[in-house]
């Protein structure tokens, strides 16, 4: 090869290797987003947003459990008729964390003296006070769906701080209790949405 063409090749292939180094970092960072210049995580395609989960955090000193295969069994239930009924992320962190405060996740019959009035289920809804018949109501995907037909009642429920929507569909006599599972909810919604 003769020395002009030789030089000519090593020039462009110079300039490509140059415009490689200083372009490609740049290119490299180019569709990485940003907010008030620093990278965001990319979210993962199989996990729902946390943002999305808890859009205003957590309210106060949270408490978690560890589950049984019964209680995440009723947990996968309450997302699967959150599903079912079209409703979003947000109201099966909802609902489980409202099931969490009212029963542990566990589909509760009838406990004698140590029942609130007529409450069963999941929910610990009464049949005397119209949330269905004891068989309808110690059945997650109905109980769920009840839980949830009164909460798309609650007008802007979808930006109300969780304690406060659960309270307005259950009013329980201890109101802001419900807002201590919403990161164990959330935990599980995020585990099993997609599974």
């Amino acid at each position: 090869m003769n020395s002009m063409l030789r030089k000519s090749v090593l020039g462009v292939a110079g300039l490509a290797f140059t415009g490689g180094v200083f372009a490609g970092p740049i290119a490299a960072h180019a569709d990485t987003p940003t907010v008030a210049g620093k990278p965001v995580a990319a979210v993962q395609a199989d996990k729902p947003d946390m943002g999305k989960l808890i859009p205003h955090g957590v309210q106060g000193a949270q408490s978690r459990i560890d589950l049984s295969d019964e209680q995440a069994a009723n947990a996968k239930a309450i997302i699967a008729a959150t599903k079912k009924a079209g409703l979003p992320e947000r109201a099966a962190v909802i609902s489980i964390a409202t099931s969490l405060q009212e029963s542990k996740l566990e589909n509760l019959g009838h406990l004698g003296d140590k029942n609130d009035h007529d409450s069963l289920g999941l929910f610990q809804q009464r049949p005397s006070s119209g949330w269905g018949t004891p068989e309808q109501i110690t059945n997650p995907e109905y109980a769920t769906l009840a839980f949830e037909k009164g909460l798309k009642q609650v007008d802007g429920w979808q930006d109300m701080p969780l304690t406060e929507a659960a309270q307005t569909v259950q009013v329980s006599a201890y109101p802001d209790a419900y807002a201590q599972w919403e990161q164990q909810a959330a935990d599980l919604v995020a585990q099993h949405w997609n599974s």
